[in-house]
């Protein structure tokens, strides 16, 4: 059993300790100011850096099976250790998609043996994402990969029978049913956010009320059902108010935003680079603003990235033949930090809670989203964050480079991820 001593980090930005790492778990924190004995131990320095528990995202796409030319699970996973992530959900808009126990099975043995994260598999809702018939539910939460959370994404539960149904179902062994709100209709050819942007690019718009409106149902209908529902990429200020309101009621409802709409907005669009494209659309300058706030007082759970990877060819090409999505996991906590940390809106304990504890909570994922404290399991991140560079591409573990953050400068940087003590992620390099 290895051994790791982690020396002088701030814990969720607290006083600088020692911190030693015996096997799996956390085997000693010291007190601040005094250093523990190394006693054979690999030492990390770790003066100034920050040390979370390990990331956890509700929402990644890995592509496999089926788009391997996209992301696999084993890359896709080493992208994941590289921005700190112990634990990503693997998305079902797979090929075959993830509606039997046969397809969540396999995603989770390969998350197993690529040794970078755990993965959970997300459930489809419906067979074949195609909205008319729910999956095989109780099969893929009975079956070896254990699935709590259950998603259509790509596309909307638009049926509200159909939405009732499995949050019915879920019902019965907590599960969640995590819903991409989008009205289809109102989205017909639509290319942007609906507004002033949209309007004089001459851009087919997608209008807030599309996502609002379903997210206004699916509250309803949770609430109705005493069933759990969580919010996927929530993106306009309306949907802000609407979640609030369902909460005030105590309702079962959870939500997350992406790291791109907490920073982009949709006045990058005029440049018709096609990286920008993404579902849900940027939104405006409003919208982001109420989107940071929300995610500060609690309103909104949680960070996911909504990591969408895609082939050059998928992207590079004109703004209507592009493909939706960008890719986010090597970039999410510095434009979190970039947002929420040096803007004062949420210190570190937040960022912890926000992207590691209570996307944890949400996914019924036990080892995770845990306290830095002894006894503990040694899912742990460390962050540099006085670190600031250039994002380039080229050096992504991922197997696609389309990210909207290419040249641009984000501060901090994630040198070690350790999962159940092991490091996966060393001097910012995949182990």
């Amino acid at each position: 059993m290895s051994k790791t001593l982690i020396r002088g980090a701030k814990i969720l930005g607290g006083e600088a300790r020692d911190v030693l790492v015996d096997g799996e778990t956390i085997a000693e924190v010291a007190e601040p100011g005094v250093a523990l004995p190394a006693g054979g131990a690999e030492v990390v320095e770790a003066a100034g850096h920050i040390l979370l528990p390990g990331l956890v995202d509700l929402h990644t796409h890995l592509r496999e099976p089926g788009r391997e030319d996209s992301e696999t699970v084993l890359t896709g996973t080493r992208a994941a250790a590289k921005g700190g992530f112990t634990a990503v959900h693997a998305m079902a808009n797979t090929f075959p998609v993830a509606d039997t126990a046969g397809v969540v099975e396999q995603v989770w043995r390969l998350g197993r043996e690529s040794g970078y994260c755990d993965v959970q598999p997300v459930g489809a809702v419906t067979v074949g994402l195609e909205g008319k018939q729910l999956a095989e539910l109780g099969a893929m939460h009975e079956s070896a990969a254990g699935v709590v959370v259950f998603s259509d994404d790509g596309k909307c539960v638009d049926d509200a029978v159909i939405m009732r149904r499995a949050l019915e179902y879920v019902k019965a062994f907590d599960g969640v049913v995590a819903q991409h709100a989008q009205e289809p209709r109102l989205t017909e050819g639509a290319q942007m956010n609906e507004g002033v942007v949209s309007a004089e690019l001459g851009l087919g718009g997608w209008p807030a009320a599309a996502e609002e409106s379903v997210i206004a149902r699916d509250v309803l209908l949770a609430a109705h059902v005493d069933s759990r529902v969580h919010i996927c990429h929530l993106s306009t200020a309306g949907s802000v108010e609407i979640v609030r309101w369902a909460k005030s009621k105590g309702w079962r409802v959870t939500a997350e935003v992406t790291p791109h709409h907490l920073l982009l907005t949709d006045e990058l669009v005029r440049s018709y680079d096609p990286v920008y494209k993404v579902n849900p659309p940027l939104r405006t300058e409003t919208d982001v603003r109420a989107l940071r706030e929300a995610l500060a007082d609690g309103t909104i759970d949680c960070v996911a990235t909504d990591h969408a990877p895609h082939p050059q060819e998928d992207k590079d090409c004109e703004w209507a033949a592009a493909a939706m999505g960008m890719v986010g996991l090597e970039t999410a906590l510095s434009v979190v930090q970039q947002t929420m940390v040096d803007t004062g809106l949420l210190d570190w304990s937040g960022v912890a809670d926000r992207m590691s504890f209570r996307p944890a909570a949400i996914g019924r994922l036990d080892g995770h989203g845990r306290p830095v404290a002894p006894g503990e399991p040694a899912n742990l991140t460390l962050l540099d964050p006085a670190y600031r560079g250039r994002v380039d591409p080229h050096s992504f573990a991922s197997r696609s480079r389309n990210t909207p953050y290419a040249g641009r400068e984000l501060p901090g940087r994630v040198t070690h991820t350790f999962l159940r003590g092991r490091a996966t992620l060393a001097g910012g390099e995949p182990v």
